[in-house]
Order: structure tokens, then C-alpha cells, then sequence
């Protein structure tokens, strides 16, 4: 009976495969990926799911988790103060380019963080954390092990060593993406609403959430996006729809709306398919030795080939522009809201911090 499961899986994975290589032909690089069923955490689909991968921003993920942990466990509060140290403003963007010095509270940190990607207020928050940075990373691979993430390691909050480049020693695969995603929905369901937030404002500027899937995908509810040259544009997404519910992670695209249409592709796959009876993803694991080699697909990324093709991605009113039945068009514009505006350094030192939130920013919708 397990054999034929395992049959029946890898028939419905690869008939799956055929049809993403069909969508995106000519690429330059594999897509690792892998779909689950969040309700049975069984696995639907898979490709490459054990192949190490530079996570980026996914990064962001782990550094959610513990600040979520250390609120739950009544270490920290969303009102707890997150200070930006000359190091954590000298992080490469993306990021909220706030001065050294400057105090936000947690709750602002983990909006400019996940909602932004903010390479600056993952690197704050770390250090702003119980014992520390270190320790901050300590716990990450500590967590990453309890969780049952095989084949993760952490050096850093955020998944940057520069603009374009990775921190070495930091990977994961697409397989433990997915685990430690749903381990946020299964253990903080009550923090679930960051992933969903359109936008944020501060004094530096309005942004949008990078993940394009928020408001654009009938049912999607998170949640992070990463890149660096050597891993490509990655994405974990998750979305429900009639009492179905899914994780996705989808790594090493080459633009921003390949990967959007990917992991709605992904997604739709996952929500609709009939064979739900997939290995469960505690049990997941490559039945033969990994290449320890992390992959590098820079030289595809970010020739100067790719970077001139990138530029012709967006439209005239800057938006990019998705071509996939399964996503809305991006809306031109943020719906109209006060932005909040950080105080200067003297008004920090002397505020308890009450008003120092990050404003959520709805979007306008599309007409349906």
C-alpha cells in the first residue's frame, strides 16, 4: 500500500513537473519547489526539495518564529523597544534607512521586516533580542534542529551578506522552507496576520508587501519572498480556499513576476488537485547522500544579459506586469492613509514609544 502511495505521488509530482518546464521553457536554471498540505502536512508535490539553496530573505522566516516565541513566552512584548545599532543600519537593502539610534517597538520591526523584507530591522531585531545576536543565532539553528529541519544553517537574521550576495555558511532546501512555515501557522496562529499586511509607511517611504501574491490570489494569506544573485527570487506562499489549505515554496527564479506566477501556479495545484495522499513531511527525506554544495545560479540572475531583460518586466506606471489566470493585476496605487512619521532622535530619547507603530496599508482593489 505505501509503495503504491509512493507510486501515485511521484506519477502526480512529475505529471506536475512537466506542466511548470511547459509554463516556464527556456529557463537557465532548475525551480526546486515543493507543494504541502497544511491540514495533513502530507506532501502533494516536489521538486528537488533536498537540494541545498541560499535562502535570502527567506531567512526572515526563523527570525519571525523566535520573536514570536519570545512574545508568547512573555519574554518580550509587541511594545518592546528595538533599537538600530550603526551595524544594523549599515545592513544592504532592502531596508528602512533609518539612523543609528533610532527606536521602533517590535510590533513596527516585524511589519518592516516581513512586510518590506527591511535587511536593517532583522538585524535590530536580533539584537535587540534576549541575550543578544549570537545568541539570536544560536537559538535559529537550535530551533531549525527541534523543528526537523534537516539541512539548514544560520548565520545571520537575514540572509544577507551584501546587496547581492548570500552570507556563506547560510542554506536550507526547499523541503525545510516548508516545515518551518507551517510550524509558524501550527504554532502562532495569533501572528499569522503579519504575512497578510499589503503594505506598510514610515518616514522613509510607502511600500508594498514584495510578496505579490497578497490580495492578487483568490485566498493566498502569506508569506516571505527572498533573493540575492546566487539563489534567484524565492518565495514560501500560503493561501486556503474551501476548507483547503497550502504551503508552497518555490526557489531560483530569475524575476520577480516569474516568481510570482510560479508560486500561483504552484498554489492552484496544490488547492485543487484530488491526490492528497503524498508522505507526510516529518518523513521527507532524500534517501541518498546530499551534494553539499550549495547551489549558485548568479551567472544566470545577474548577467548583464538578465539584468536588461529585467527592465522591461515593469509597466509605464512602474507595476510589474503578471501574465497568470490565477492572479488579479497588481492596483496602480495604495489606498489614501496617514503615514507614519518616526521622530527625530531627541523626540526618541524622551518617548515611551505608544505611538511608534508602522501604519498597515490597505490596497486599492482591482474592479472584479
Amino acid at each position: 500500500m505505501a509503495g503504491n502511495r509512493r507510486r501515485a505521488f511521484t506519477m502526480a509530482a512529475l505529471a506536475l513537473a512537466a506542466a511548470l518546464a511547459s509554463g516556464f521553457a527556456g529557463k537557465a536554471a532548475a525551480n526546486p519547489y515543493i507543494v504541502v498540505d497544511a491540514n495533513t502536512d502530507r506532501v502533494l508535490f516536489a521538486e528537488e526539495p533536498f537540494r541545498r539553496w541560499y535562502p535570502a530573505s527567506l531567512t526572515k522566516l526563523m527570525s519571525a518564529y523566535l520573536a514570536f516565541s519570545d512574545i508568547k513566552a512573555g519574554l518580550l512584548d509587541k511594545n518592546s523597544v528595538v533599537t538600530f545599532s550603526a551595524a544594523a543600519a549599515n545592513e544592504p537593502a532592502t531596508k528602512m534607512y533609518f539612523a543609528p539610534g533610532a527606536r521602533v517597538t517590535l510590533d513596527s520591526a516585524l511589519k518592516m521586516m516581513l512586510v518590506h523584507s527591511a535587511n536593517d530591522a532583522a538585524r535590530a531585531l536580533a539584537e535587540s533580542s534576549p541575550g543578544g545576536r549570537d545568541v539570536f543565532i544560536q537559538r535559529m539553528n537550535a530551533t531549525a534542529a527541534k523543528l526537523g529541519m534537516a539541512d539548514t544553517h544560520f548565520v545571520n537574521a537575514n540572509g544577507m551578506s551584501s546587496m547581492s550576495n548570500p552570507q556563506p555558511g547560510q542554506y536550507t532546501t526547499a523541503r525545510d522552507m516548508a516545515v518551518l512555515a507551517l510550524a509558524i501557522e501550527r504554532d502562532f496562529p495569533e501572528y499569522l496576520y503579519y504575512f497578510k499586511i499589503p503594505g506598510i509607511a514610515s518616514n522613509s517611504g510607502r511600500y508594498r508587501n514584495t510578496n505579490l501574491l497578497i490580495g492578487n490570489f483568490d485566498g493566498a494569506t502569506g508569506m516571505k519572498t527572498g533573493y540575492v544573485c546566487a539563489s534567484g527570487y524565492n518565495q514560501v506562499s500560503t493561501a486556503t480556499r474551501d476548507g483547503k489549505a497550502v504551503v508552497v515554496v518555490a526557489l531560483g527564479t530569475m524575476t520577480i513576476p516569474e516568481r510570482a506566477e510560479l508560486s500561483a501556479k504552484l498554489l492552484q495545484a496544490g488547492l485543487t488537485t484530488t491526490e492528497r495522499n503524498g508522505p507526510l513531511i516529518s518523513g521527507y527525506l532524500p534517501t541518498e547522500p546530499v551534494d553539499a554544495a550549495v547551489a549558485d545560479i548568479t551567472s544566470s540572475t545577474c548577467s548583464q544579459a538578465a539584468m536588461e531583460a529585467k527592465a522591461g518586466l515593469i509597466d509605464e506606471d512602474g507595476d510589474y506586469v503578471l501574465n497568470s489566470p490565477y492572479l488579479k493585476p497588481i492596483p496602480d496605487d495604495f489606498a489614501t492613509v496617514d503615514a507614519f512619521r518616526l521622530p527625530n532622535d531627541t523626540e526618541m530619547a524622551s518617548s515611551t514609544l505608544d505611538s511608534l507603530t508602522i501604519v498597515p496599508l490597505p490596497y486599492a482593489r482591482p474592479v472584479q
